[in-house]
């Protein structure tokens, strides 16, 4: 073989490899397109409340869970929650973990009330009521509480009520902390608190086995959603809770959803998307994702989503309207 021919044989190999690692690398730039922000709402707890000792590990494996994948989360706070057993200073202590991990902290009202029965003047009591002590933990730190989250997802009985109140939030300083992924968690963690209060491993693993692959689901259900309403995939916000759940599986979400692409970035990084100025006309009795909002302010049809797992859904109280209030309202 003449020296010309193994020169001109190399030159094509290294190009052949070079197209190749630059094909693989932009592949991969192009994976890494997803985003999303965490929120973990009822702090101090989901649910029935645990004794400060339980409370208080539970919220450290959750903490150091959120670290470890440096998830800039934002807990949303229902102070009522606080009042437990005249333990207000214990369970406050609670609060100042998570701000001490550098956790943003929201209102998420004083005792989650369901805004679609209420009065604005009633409701909007509530949530002055549910900033005073999480608004001076900040203040004692030169911040201000900034977020909130409506409970249940549902935005008021009707538009009228719906847009005073959101002039209401802008008057106090707050922004609204949408949802684009809503999901069943909340129940997956009632029945796993459940199984642990019951020693009953077999349930408790049970859920675990079933948490992460509902959770790809979901996902995948709003992720297609938004594409097709949208346009694109939009920068999305998970809802969880803060529970024994997510303390002990956080690990294995934040895996799987790194496995899809996704990046984790704060809420205020979210909420610079176009898309969360887009128009929101929905009012009704079900909290709906802001993806289904926007879906039905299009006047497109609102989709089913996947459903529960089996084992799951065996034990699920609520109407199946896809409100969770009924069930919820019981804890």
């Amino acid at each position: 073989m003449s020296r010309f021919i193994i020169v001109f044989i190399t030159i094509v190999m290294l190009i052949s490899v070079n197209s190749i690692t630059a094909i693989q690398t932009q592949a991969k730039k192009e994976v890494i397109t997803r985003r999303v922000a965490f929120t973990f709402d009822d702090l101090p707890q989901q649910g029935k409340q645990s004794s400060i000792k339980e409370l208080k590990e539970m919220t450290r494996k959750l903490l150091d869970s959120i670290k470890r994948n440096n998830i800039p989360a934002v807990g949303f706070v229902n102070e009522s929650k606080l009042y437990q057993n005249d333990e207000l200073a214990e369970r406050t202590a609670i609060l100042q973990m998570w701000i001490d991990k550098g956790v943003e902290l929201g209102n998420h009202t004083f005792s989650h009330p369901y805004f679609y029965k209420m009065t604005l003047k009633d409701f909007q009591e509530n949530v002055l009521q549910g900033e005073k002590i999480t608004s001076q933990l900040f203040k004692d730190k030169g911040r201000k509480t900034k977020y909130f989250r409506h409970p249940f997802l549902n935005t008021g009985p009707n538009l009228e009520t719906k847009q005073a109140f959101e002039k209401f939030l802008t008057e106090q300083g707050y922004t609204i902390a949408p949802v684009t992924i809503d999901n069943s968690e909340w129940l997956f963690a009632q029945i796993y608190a459940n199984a642990e209060n019951e020693q009953d491993i077999r349930v408790k693993n049970k859920v675990a086995l079933e948490y992460i692959p509902y959770m790809e689901k979901m996902f995948e259900f709003y992720e297609k959603l938004s594409v097709d309403v949208i346009g694109y995939e939009v920068p999305q916000i998970l809802l969880l809770h803060a529970n024994l759940l997510n303390a002990e599986q956080l690990d294995k979400l934040a895996a799987m959803l790194e496995s899809r692409g996704y990046k984790f970035i704060s809420l205020e990084e979210a909420l610079k998307d176009k898309a969360y100025s887009l128009p929101d006309t929905y009012v009704g009795p079900i909290g709906i994702s802001w993806l289904h909002r926007w879906t039905i302010s299009k006047g497109m049809t609102m989709r089913k989503e996947p459903s529960l797992p089996e084992f799951i859904a065996q034990f699920d109280k609520s109407d199946n309207t896809g409100s969770s209030f009924k069930t919820e309202k019981k804890k």
